[in-house]
């Protein structure tokens, strides 16, 4: 028994020794106290060890964060991991001739901002930071961006059968995606042209791409061009339109995602083109910030004669870049335009704009008028619900001058809670039918008028009662959408993403297959204003040539989600968008658009 426990003695101190040792040995940057802490998800089949190795950290730190997982971790469970060892190491090894860039995190900076300042993905960055997330991207921590990639140029340019195409060397991080994008193809087509890619995309392979953009936007060529090559080349560009996109982004921008919806949109339009209806055009792509007119000035000073030979130019966002935009576009005469935006300033003297975003003053009078056509017949009622929040008073006040102009009278109701219903009840009609309106478009308005109307209506089916609304309420149909159907409901809108459109499904679907991603989720799609309006210009291209502005008239593009209905403003001036949805959410719970015009 007692050389048992000497035996015992001497393990608890070897073990004591060891223990001591490691600690001595580990890194003085290992103090866990010091290090950024982020958390980890156990997943199936995962060990201490496993996870210590995925993001480059040692064991025992873990079991220190985490009582108890020395013994066992379970799925689901979250372990607390040391960051700072890996930004400490990674910044060690990298030398002034690494493939890596140190960046320490500032505030407003995001993981898609760093990847188009370094012109990088964003996988990229996360395959150079383990750990690294949404949710661990902090101010101040240090992080590794992978250097981009040099271009490798294209090898020769080449007469095939008629088609001209490029021979393109794949370099190092080059992705299917980016090519796509980059050479206007798609992934099929690459496909049929290059078999061997089915086995992946490989660095060093040089594959055929059909070559849709102008030589000067190719890396430098390396093998001399035929002059006959050169010649088709240069013959089938020179037909093929020229639309310069100026985006209103850059690093910094706060609606980076939505721009970037809004040009993929508009390549995806341009694809569509191509391939349904043989219409190739030449897009140059520039970035001018989201509000200074710095960056505007300059690419106007420096590619001036590039874009003086566009036949379109799109983009511009603040008054300032608008009107540089605009007075570049006038004095060269081309078709400009103006897609985000509702300032319309510029378009009064600018006969070649186009202000495809309603201005909302033109919106409140085409929607005053569509009321008045739609219940002129109808016992109107307005209700105040004295909500200033939304409050809708400039509308309100053109359609009730749209309703006395025509002589069509209406009543009033000041929303008292206690009295709400009696107050309805005593304005209803029986024998024509009612429509109800709140003066403010907010959801609390809504939220206090729907349970009596709904009871009204479900206890006096002789009275016919309908509800007309604002854009806004397109946001509240997770709250509302029944109600809408119960009520009737009329919504006018310049915008509205028509599920039973027949393209809808083809339009998610090659968007998905483009890009690898769904749209993004806000009820109003950058992606598919981008490409409606990409769709709508390109047509009007192809159909009439550059001088279409008198034509529109004869042009039939059904719309995903915003319509165009163009009117010139005056002699001297450019086009407003003056189209108009009326949505109906009727009681055989479908929804119906009708354009207004």
């Amino acid at each position: 028994m007692k050389k048992i426990t000497q035996l015992a003695l001497l393990l608890v101190c070897f073990l004591t020794a060891i223990n001591i040792c490691a600690q001595n040995n580990r890194p003085a940057n290992s103090n866990v106290q010091d290090m950024d802490i982020f958390y980890h998800t156990v997943e199936s089949g995962q060990t201490v060890f496993s996870i210590a190795k995925l993001y480059d950290v040692m064991v025992l730190d873990i079991h220190r964060l985490n009582p108890g997982s020395e013994d066992v971790i379970k799925t689901g469970q979250q372990l607390k991991i040391p960051q700072r060892k890996f930004e400490e190491k990674s910044i060690l090894n990298v030398k002034s001739d690494d493939n890596y860039t140190i960046h320490t995190i500032m505030e407003g900076e995001n993981i898609f901002r760093l990847s188009r300042q370094y012109n990088v993905t964003e996988d990229q960055i996360l395959q150079a930071n383990p750990g690294l997330s949404n949710a661990t991207f902090t101010i101040g921590k240090r992080i590794r961006i992978p250097k981009a990639v040099r271009q490798q140029p294209v090898s020769e340019i080449v007469n095939n059968s008629g088609v001209i195409e490029v021979y393109y060397t794949v370099p190092t991080g080059e992705t299917v995606y980016n090519i796509c994008r980059r050479f206007k193809t798609t992934e099929s087509e690459l496909l049929s042209l290059n078999p061997e890619m089915a086995g992946g995309l490989r660095a060093g392979m040089t594959i055929r791409i059909p070559l849709r953009i102008s030589e000067s936007e190719l890396p430098n060529v390396t093998k001399p061009v035929t002059a006959t090559t050169s010649a088709a080349n240069l013959l089938r560009l020179a037909s093929a339109p020229k639309i310069a996109l100026l985006l209103p982004v850059d690093a910094a921008s706060s609606q980076s995602a939505e721009i970037t919806e809004f040009y993929e949109g508009i390549l995806l339009a341009a694809e569509t083109m191509r391939s349904k209806q043989g219409f190739v055009a030449e897009i140059f792509t520039y970035e001018i910030g989201e509000l200074s007119d710095t960056k505007t000035k300059q690419l106007l000073r420096e590619k001036n004669e590039e874009l003086k030979k566009a036949n379109l130019i799109i983009g511009g966002k603040s008054p300032e870049q608008i009107r540089l935009i605009s007075d570049f576009a006038l004095q060269h005469k081309i078709k400009y335009i103006n897609p985000f935006s509702r300032i319309d300033r510029e378009v009064y003297d600018n006969p070649f704009l186009f202000q495809a975003n309603t201005p909302r003053d033109y919106l409140h009078v085409t929607a005053a008028y569509a009321g008045a056509n739609l219940f002129g017949t109808y016992n109107i009622i307005f209700i105040d619900t004295k909500d200033t929040l939304n409050n809708n008073a400039d509308f309100i006040k053109e359609f009730k001058k749209e309703l006395s102009d025509r002589n069509i009278s209406y009543k009033e109701v000041n929303y008292d809670a206690e009295k709400f219903e009696d107050d309805i009840l005593s304005k209803l009609s029986a024998s024509k039918p009612n429509m109800i309106m709140p003066v403010s478009q907010s959801l609390a308005a809504l939220l206090k008028m729907k349970p009596v109307l709904r009871k009204l209506v479900e206890l006096n089916p002789e009275y016919n009662l309908s509800l007309y609304g604002y854009p806004l309420w397109q946001t509240y149909l997770e709250e509302c959408l029944e109600d809408f159907h119960v009520l009737d409901t009329y919504i006018y809108s310049y915008f509205y993403a028509d599920v039973s459109h027949p393209n809808m499904k083809q339009f998610y679907d090659d968007y998905k297959k483009w890009y690898s991603k769904s749209p993004g989720v806000a009820d109003y799609k950058y992606s598919m204003l981008g490409y409606d309006t990409g769709m709508y210009f390109f047509s009007a291209l192809k159909q009439f040539g550059a001088d279409f502005e008198e034509r529109l008239s004869g042009l039939n593009y059904k719309s995903l989600q915003t319509g165009f209905n163009f009117k010139r403003v005056n002699d001297q001036g450019g086009f407003i968008n003056t189209n108009l949805y009326i949505i109906h959410f009727n009681r055989e719970y479908k929804i119906l658009r009708t354009d207004f015009r």
